[in-house]
C-alpha cells in the first residue's frame, strides 16, 4: 500500500510540474485546428517528462478503451485468488452481445479459458467477451479499483447501478485523455495491480488486431501497447510506444464528430493517423521509416 501511495504521489507530483513541450503543442494544435468535432490530446515523453495537454482533462466517451480498466479489475481479482487466469468458463447464449464478435459464435454450454476471453477482449475488442468479464468481475468492483488507484473520473458506466444518467451522455465508459495515459503508464511501470499482473497485461495489449490507424504510422518492428475505441460520433486511441530514444504515451479522443462514417476516409480516423505519425517523427527525427507503398490494401481490418 505504501508503495502504491508513493508511486501515485510521485506521478501526480511529476505531472503537476511537468514542463509543457511548447514546440510540440503548437504542431498538435495545428493538426487538429480544422477538425469538425471536439478533440482532446494528452502526450507525455516518459524519458524527459515533457507533456502536451489539449482538452486533456475534458470528459470524453471511451468506447472500447474502457476495456483496459476491465482488464485491471480482472487481474486484481486474480491477484487476490478469487479467480484463476486459466480457469474454464461456461458460455451461455444470454451473454451474447449482438454483432460480429468471435465469442458470439460460441454455442450455449461451450467452455473456454478465462485467459482466452481476456485475450479476445483486448486484442480483438470482442464486446461479448468484455461484457462477460465485466459481469464476472463486477462494474462496481472495477470502478472501486479505479478510485482506489487515484483515477478521479475514469469509470465504467454500462450495466453499473447508479451510472445510468452518465451512461446516456458518454456510453460504456468515460475518461479523459490524461487518465487514459496514466493507466497505460502504470501498466508500463508495473504499478497496475502488481508487477506480475502488469506484465501479463502489457503482453496482451501488445497484440492488437486493430492496427490500421495510430499503429499503422509506427514502424511494425517497434513495440507498442494500445487500445482503440469507436462509436458513431467518437473515435479514439491510446498508445504507449517503446521508441528507440525513449518511451512516449499519447491519447487522442474525439467526440461530437461531424463525420460519422465507418470507412478508411473517416475524418477522425485520419486525424488519429496524422497525430501518430507526427509524434513518431517528432520523437524519432532520424527515422526515415514510412508506411510501405501499397500497404493500405493490407490494413482493411473490418
Amino acid at each position: 500500500m505504501k508503495f502504491k501511495l508513493f508511486t501515485l504521489f510521485t506521478f501526480l507530483t511529476l505531472s503537476s510540474f511537468a514542463q509543457t513541450d511548447k514546440k510540440l503543442i503548437a504542431q498538435l494544435q495545428n493538426a487538429i485546428s480544422s477538425f469538425h468535432g471536439q478533440a482532446g490530446i494528452y502526450v507525455q515523453n516518459l524519458k524527459t517528462g515533457k507533456t502536451v495537454a489539449i482538452n486533456a482533462d475534458t470528459l470524453f466517451p471511451t468506447a472500447s478503451m474502457i476495456k483496459v480498466s476491465i482488464q485491471c479489475g480482472l487481474m486484481d481479482k486474480i491477484e487476490k485468488g478469487e479467480l484463476k487466469y486459466n480457469q474454464k468458463l461456461v458460455y451461455r447464449d444470454s451473454l451474447l452481445y449482438a454483432g460480429e464478435d468471435i465469442l458470439g459464435s460460441f454455442k450455449d454450454k461451450d467452455t473456454v479459458q478465462l485467459s482466452k476471453v481476456a485475450m479476445l477482449m483486448i486484442t480483438m475488442s470482442d464486446n461479448t467477451a468484455s461484457l462477460w468479464l465485466q459481469k464476472l468481475v463486477g462494474g462496481d468492483y472495477i470502478n472501486s479499483w479505479l478510485q482506489q488507484n487515484g483515477f478521479k473520473v475514469m469509470r465504467v458506466n454500462s450495466r453499473v447501478a447508479g451510472r445510468e444518467a452518465i451512461r446516456k451522455v458518454y456510453g460504456w465508459g468515460v475518461s479523459t485523455p490524461y487518465e487514459m495515459c496514466r493507466l497505460f503508464t502504470m501498466i508500463r511501470q508495473g504499478e497496475a495491480v502488481s508487477p506480475a499482473a502488469s506484465e501479463r497485461m502489457y503482453r496482451n495489449m501488445g497484440r492488437i488486431y486493430w492496427d490500421e490507424k495510430a499503429l499503422s504510422q509506427i514502424p511494425p518492428y517497434v513495440h507498442t501497447i494500445s487500445k482503440q475505441g469507436a462509436v458513431d460520433e467518437s473515435r479514439s486511441e491510446t498508445v504507449l510506444v517503446n521508441a528507440p530514444h525513449g518511451d512516449y504515451v499519447f491519447s487522442i479522443i474525439t467526440n461530437h464528430n461531424t463525420d460519422q462514417s465507418w470507412g478508411t476516409t473517416n475524418e477522425a480516423g485520419l486525424l488519429i493517423k496524422k497525430v501518430s505519425a507526427l509524434l513518431w517523427h517528432y520523437y524519432e527525427p532520424g527515422s526515415d521509416w514510412k508506411p510501405a507503398d501499397g500497404v493500405d490494401k493490407y490494413m482493411l481490418n473490418e
